[in-house]
């Protein structure tokens, strides 16, 4: 027994040696660039090739070997794609999200250029380097880590690498070549990535995509070590390594003996799935979005003709045998789950496959009980959806790189765990449902079934929610300060996806008829993603070309040449724009959306007309904040902010504003009214009632980690009808204060609370303040690009409580100047003083009670922050609860009644 248990010892050892090597090529390249590799394990397969190439193909010395794969190529491929593919990105201020989809086009890159040279299949004779030894194996891990760790402590480049980890651009201005730093990390997470390679060749076959899978499953041990500790990441995977050997001693009877194997299998795909799921995620909270598509792709009603009959053509040329065609409309099924959840929600989803292989399996079980095919399918799909539900509900609370991580980890456990065990699987037979066992027949099932999906997805993504997806994919805190429930819709199209994805999946097996497991492989996946964003993952052309794509290239003599090319557009992101949007840009939508330009008066954009004189309103009347237009229909001007009259009427609406009853603006009072014929006054609306005792922090103090005290026992009262205004030097916890009040921060028990009108809210997420009357805006522009000024304005009116006041939109747009063409332009195009006015209209159209201004005139030119100082000036005036964050000394001068100054943290005055 001890003998058993020191060779298990020793076998897991020489395994977690292997994944130790990962882990410090993999926390050393993201110590360097910032960049979590998941071509990591493509690399390593790679070399591993070359290596086998030069010793068992070409006759060399294995030393020689060994030392020009390790030494010259795996370090130049390093270089390769620190030069041509990231250092370009990082020129570019990519997101962590663009990053990320660039390491899995060079994984996809790679598989694929790896199957062109040397074929899909396997291999069992690659050259062994360290013999069976696992002692010296483990030797050539510590020495390595050693001098990794003494080259980072002790030496000048370790130096300048931890500066440029702490602060690039600051360690940039000290003189450090942070290029140089990249690239060195580059070049010695590829030499770790093929020397991990070299030594699982002789233990695992080597192919093309197995090799870099079992890589990834080992990515784990560096999210262990939270991308910073090499020390945690080589215990963790020895840890690992001699865990998993040691199962395999145990043999329990019954069920449990091949769920107990797959998993002493497969210990690092449950280290991976829990450091992903549970563990603290790396990144940051807004760092996971896809960028929005820089316009809205447009594809031409034409091409849409051409499409349609080339799918037709099938039915009508083609002959009796469809084996290739009938996979195009299954596989474009589940890459438009794809679109909902990465397109259009914007979430980097890695395991669609995994949902796409229990459609087909969920399918194949219930068939294989007795239930006709078709209904065997329809129930698949409700199933593999409460599975998306389950897998998505912990997926969705990460944040930055985690939460791709987190779909990884679920997709490679299905496959490892459930897909392609033989306990589930073995003996599965898929058929295809009666009446349509002929190709032709079933083909046309699969496009019915297409045109309904495609429906189904254009009918979301022109409606309510398809509005608040567009702005949790755009800009997630703007969507929860506008009142969009977060977490609910990342969930809602998790699940959505991983339906479509089973309905394809069911699809796709029924069309093999067979379930095979090699279809639904996680580096398909991956494949399948990159693909749809190099097309355009918004597009609803996208899938139907990918798939076709995709299929015929497989489906053609050489076997890779998908991933390959998929790969390298894919690389190419940030640099090169989705293929889809090539297309003509689309014409502006609504009425006027095609007037001419106008000239150029700042802040007024292309095609809007001009303003009226400061001081000013349309025909000389008065707007009202939140009232309807004047009977006569006089219009707003479109191009600048309507200067509300401020004006009070005893008994009327209004409240004094400051220095003792009227409101001082710094560039001049408002305009009376001065018309000789102004219309009559309407009747004012209903609005939000505001609260008796207004919005107050009491005794508020956070801590960041790291001991920084931001807040230390704040006390604030925002009071109705009135202007509060926070002053003081940056660093003094204005925007942390102003985040605690709007819910985007929030303290721990015991460290203060926040109060609405009694009612303590301080567990209340951002959404949930929003649907109680509390708006925000943002020091940063929070506005959604790919949506019109219009969309943008609706959003806040329909994520309020009770969906808001319709008018609500249309009196925001006037108020705000924004009622002319204007508001049929998307946003992306707008300067910065319009999109100012566009999130502060959003911020009305919830008719909130309380509103929170974080530097609102920041980017606004002089008559910009005069006609802004009149609006916030008539909001206070018509009851509402104004906080302002600001800089500008004559904004605050101008329009607050009470002014607090803060200075570390606390509340001088």
């Amino acid at each position: 027994m001890a003998s058993l248990t020191y060779e298990l010892t020793l076998a897991g050892l020489a395994v977690g040696s292997a994944a130790a090597l990962t882990g410090i090529g993999l926390v050393v390249t993201y110590r360097a660039t910032g960049v979590l590799n998941l071509a990591h394990g493509a690399v390593a397969m790679v070399c591993a090739y070359v290596l086998r190439q030069l010793v068992v193909g070409w006759g060399w010395p294995l030393p020689l070997g060994a030392l020009v794969t390790l030494l010259l190529v795996a370090p130049a491929l390093g270089l390769a794609l620190d030069r041509g593919v990231f250092r370009p990105l990082a020129l570019r201020g990519s997101n962590p999200a663009q990053t990320l989809v660039a390491t899995i086009g060079v994984f996809v890159l790679l598989v694929g250029g790896a199957v062109l040279l040397w074929g899909p299949g396997a291999r069992d004779d690659a050259p062994v380097l360290l013999g069976d030894d696992p002692w010296a194996q483990l030797a050539a891990v510590v020495a390595l880590a050693c001098l990794v760790g003494a080259v980072t402590r002790w030496t000048r480049f370790g130096r300048e690498l931890r500066a440029v980890v702490d602060n690039r651009p600051l360690a940039v201005l000290a003189g450090i070549d942070a290029d140089r730093v990249a690239a060195a990390g580059w070049a010695f997470g590829s030499f770790t990535a093929g020397l991990t390679g070299v030594l699982l060749a002789p233990y695992v076959r080597l192919d093309p995509y197995g090799m870099p899978l079992l890589v990834v499953e080992v990515i784990a041990v560096a999210v262990i070590a939270r991308m910073r500790s090499l020390p945690v990441a080589v215990a963790a995977a020895l840890a690992i390594g001699v865990v998993q050997a040691q199962l395999t001693r145990l043999h329990p009877e019954g069920w449990a003996e091949p769920l107990l194997q797959a998993v002493g299998a497969n210990l690092f795909v449950v280290a991976l799935l829990v450091a992903a799921l549970v563990l603290p995620g790396i990144g940051g909270k807004g760092e996971d979005a896809l960028p929005p598509p820089a316009r809205p792709a447009r594809v031409p009603p034409a091409l849409w003709t051409v499409v349609g009959v080339l799918f037709l053509l099938p039915l009508g040329l083609a002959g009796s045998d469809l084996h290739t065609a009938v996979q195009v409309p299954a596989l474009a099924v589940i890459l438009l789950s794809l679109v909902v959840v990465a397109g259009r929600g914007g979430q980097i989803a890695l395991g669609q496959a995994a949902y796409a292989g229990l459609g087909a399996l969920f399918t194949a079980l219930l068939a294989a009980g007795g239930v006709p095919t078709l209904l065997a399918l329809g129930l698949a799909v409700p199933m593999v959806a409460a599975a998306g539900l389950v897998t998505g509900r912990p997926a969705i609370r990460r944040h930055g790189l985690a939460l791709a991580l987190a779909t990884l980890a679920v997709g490679v456990a299905v496959s490892r765990f459930v897909l392609t065990q033989p306990y589930a699987t073995a003996g599965l037979t898929l058929g295809r449902p009666a009446g349509f066992s002929d190709d032709r027949a079933f083909y046309a099932l699969e496009l019915v079934v297409l045109a309904g999906c495609l429906a189904l997805v254009a009918a979301l993504r022109r409606g309510r929610t398809g509005r608040a997806l567009a702005a949790l994919r755009d800009h997630e805190p703007g969507a929860e300060a506008a009142g969009v429930p977060v977490p609910r819709l990342k969930l809602f199209a998790f699940v959505l996806g991983a339906a479509l994805a089973a309905l394809g999946g069911g699809l796709l097996g029924m069309g093999l008829r067979a379930f095979d497991p090699e279809q639904y492989d996680p580096v398909r996946g991956l494949l399948w993603f990159a693909a749809v964003l190099v097309l355009g993952a918004d597009s609803l052309l996208t899938p139907l070309a990918a798939a076709a794509l995709l299929t015929t290239l497989d489906a053609g003599p050489q076997a890779g040449t998908a991933a390959a090319l998929t790969g390298l557009l894919a690389t190419l992101t940030g640099r090169l724009p989705p293929l889809l949007t090539l297309f003509p840009a689309p014409a502006p939508r609504g009425p006027g959306a095609h007037a001419p330009p106008t000239g150029t008066v700042p802040g007024v954009p292309p095609g809007a007309a001009p303003a009226e004189a400061p001081g000013t309103g349309p025909a000389g009347g008065r707007v009202h904040v939140h009232g309807p237009p004047g009977a006569d229909g006089a219009r707003a001007s479109p191009g600048r902010p309507v200067p509300p009259s401020t004006t009070r009427a005893d008994g009327a609406r209004g409240s004094p504003g400051p220095a003792g009853g009227r409101t001082h603006h710094p560039h001049g009072p408002p305009a009376v009214d001065e018309a000789p014929h102004r219309p009559a006054e309407p009747a004012p609306v209903p609005r939000r009632p505001a609260p008796r005792a207004g919005l107050r922090a009491h005794d508020l103090t956070l801590t960041y980690p790291g001991g920084v005290t931001a807040l230390s026992h704040v006390t604030l009262v925002l009071s109705p009808a009135r202007v509060t205004a926070l002053v003081g030097p940056n660093g003094a916890g204005k925007s942390t204060l102003f985040d605690c009040l709007a819910g985007t921060l929030r303290p721990r028990r015991g460290q203060g609370r926040i109060t609405l009108d009694g009612a303590d809210i301080t567990a209340r997420s951002a959404h949930d303040r929003a649907r109680l009357g509390i708006a925000r805006t943002f020091q940063r522009l929070a506005v959604f690009p790919s949506l019109t000024v219009e969309e943008n304005v609706r959003l806040g009116q329909e994520q309020s409580e009770g969906r808001g006041d319709p008018a609500a939109v249309e009196r925001s747009l006037r108020l705000l100047g924004l009622a002319g063409p204007v508001r049929h332009r998307a946003a992306a195009d707008l300067p910065t003083g319009t999109l100012r006015r566009v999130e502060l209209a959003r911020a009305l159209a919830g008719r909130p009670h309380t509103l929170l201004l974080d530097e609102p005139a920041a980017g606004l030119d002089t008559p910009e922050t005069a006609a802004l100082a009149r609006i916030l000036a008539a909001l206070a005036a018509d009851g509402l609860t104004v906080l302002v964050v600001e800089h500008d000394p004559d904004l605050v001068a101008g329009i607050a009644h009470t002014v607090h100054t803060m200075e570390g943290g606390r509340i001088l005055s």
